[in-house]
């Protein structure tokens, strides 16, 4: 277990729950306010902001959660209420913790402060109730950048434990994004997980997008995540298949919601692989102007890069992915159930996008996938969940800093430009996506030799790499000239998912 922090605005319960989190847990407890108090020599927080200043006081409460965060060993910290203010402190808190955002009403906070008002020189600034509701709208972007969020105006301390405790062991990835923040479940055949997803966005009817395969294959999975919901569903079942990914399947989704006489609080659930995904999060952004959407990959490729990140869109005939929009989903759900199911080639396709991060921005993820190869085609769990969180976690990082591919988000391109080449050249049914992308990759880093930016061996060690998980590498004449169909291509005997 990582440490987990307690943030949010004043008088939400940060200590007191924390106290009581910690216990349940059995860790150390340790509030940043009463680490300022004892490190300045003072008697309160008050006497530090009013002697030094809002700034110096925030740069106090920096340095102690650096500390508190860097330290290895797992604790719960209850933030001050505008620690996580900071963006550095609340980046490092997100990649080093758990975040829990405790939410309080304006009313509340006073209720709870009470007659100690004095004590807290943020809400003297004024009118205090118009200074506590000035003060959450002014961090809301801030608050909502977290792994889980609670009211805890009406909760019990103990329910409010639970929850926390429950979330931890959940553990999601999160992508923040300020009020578009959203996380990303990882689970191992547990449809429940998409069911809590779905309901925590309290919808007023549910869109099911997928394909008629997955719809045959994971049909019981499916229904077991909605069948407790109560809530009314519409099913979209489309082709399958690169080929399908058109305007012409996306307005099958945009008539089957208005037929179905969809609002704003509808809930579209993507249900499939990348090219499910695509569609239905393009769908979602410009159905009356934008609904929101939940994205449950039931492909490797799609679980560890189409699903996160937010482009939706679909191909037109002079190219793909020409048509989109950036449109984040509201939750990721990970079930790497769904894999059992999967054609091997299929199954195998979507490590060419974990070899392409690795490649890309982490060297021990490389050389863990060069290490477990063997593991990883035999569909050892234990093996393949922490290699596809950390390609997710290293994907959200790259979003996180770039949503909108203005700079550094360009470097997920990396093969693609060769790679969509090929699958347009192919009429998307001689290579899949993956296959095309190991293809780019090789080719584009032999390009990069010949023009001296890059070096041999990281081509070599990558080629090395992709033969082993039985991804093409060579790109020539015969192979461009030869009609080869995506079905032609042989898996490994041992393939065992």
């Amino acid at each position: 277990m990582r440490s987990i922090v307690l943030s949010g605005p004043m008088a939400s319960g940060k200590t007191t729950v924390g106290r009581a989190l910690a216990a349940k847990l059995s860790l150390p407890f340790v509030d940043t306010d009463e680490v300022l108090v004892a490190k300045a020599g003072v008697s309160s927080v008050a006497e530090i902001w009013n002697r030094e200043g809002e700034a110096r006081f925030r740069a106090r409460e920096a340095e102690i959660a650096r500390e508190l965060l860097t330290d290895p060993a797992p604790k719960v910290i209850a933030f001050g209420g505008g620690t996580v203010t900071r963006k550095d402190t609340r980046r490092l808190a997100l990649s080093r913790a758990l975040v829990v955002t405790l939410r309080a009403r304006p009313a509340t906070t006073l209720a709870r402060v009470g007659e100690h008002l004095a004590t807290r020189p943020n809400l003297n600034l004024g009118d205090p109730a118009e200074r506590a509701q000035d003060l959450l709208n002014e961090r809301a972007a801030a608050y909502a950048e977290c792994h889980g969020s609670f009211a805890t105006d009406d909760q019990t301390v103990d329910d409010l434990v639970d929850e926390i405790a429950a979330l931890a062991l959940r553990d999601p990835v999160v992508v923040p994004l300020g009020e578009r923040t959203y996380t990303i479940d990882l689970c191992v055949d547990d449809p429940r997980a998409l069911s809590l997803a779905i309901a925590e966005l309290g919808p007023s009817s549910i869109l099911m997008v997928t394909d008629s395969n997955v719809a045959r294959h994971r049909k019981d999975a499916r229904k077991a995540a909605t069948a407790s919901l109560a809530i009314r569903e519409h099913d979209v079942i489309l082709p399958p298949g690169e080929e399908q990914k058109t305007m012409t399947s996306v307005a099958a989704i945009w008539d089957a919601a208005l037929g179905a006489n969809v609002d704003r609080d509808t809930v579209v659930v993507a249900y499939g692989g990348g090219v499910v995904g695509d569609m239905a999060g393009f769908a979602a952004a410009t159905l009356l102007r934008g609904v929101r959407f939940v994205q449950a990959p039931t492909t490797l490729l799609s679980m560890v890069d189409a699903s996160v990140g937010g482009k939706t869109g679909f191909d037109h005939p002079t190219g793909k992915n020409l048509i989109g929009a950036f449109w984040q989903p509201s939750a990721v759900v990970i079930d790497l159930a769904h894999l059992t199911t999967l054609p091997p080639r299929q199954a195998i396709s979507g490590f060419a996008e974990i070899v392409k991060i690795a490649l890309s921005h982490d060297e021990a993820l490389f050389a863990t996938l060069e290490q477990k190869v063997e593991a990883l085609l035999t569909g050892d769990y234990e093996v393949l969940m922490p290699i596809v969180r950390r390609a997710i976690e290293l994907k959200a990082e790259v979003v996180m800093n770039d949503e909108r591919e203005g700079g550094s988000r360009a470097i997920l391109n990396l093969g693609h430009t060769v790679g969509h080449a090929l699958e347009s050249f192919g009429e998307y049914n001689r290579w899949l996506h993956g296959e095309a992308i190991a293809l780019g990759m090789v080719a584009e880093l032999r390009a990069a030799e010949a023009l001296g930016l890059a070096k041999e061996a990281p081509t070599k060690r990558l080629a090395a790499l992709l033969h082993k998980f039985h991804l093409p590498t060579d790109l020539d004449a015969r192979s461009l000239t030869r009609a080869t169909t995506r079905n032609e291509r042989e898996t490994p005997s041992h393939f065992r998912w």
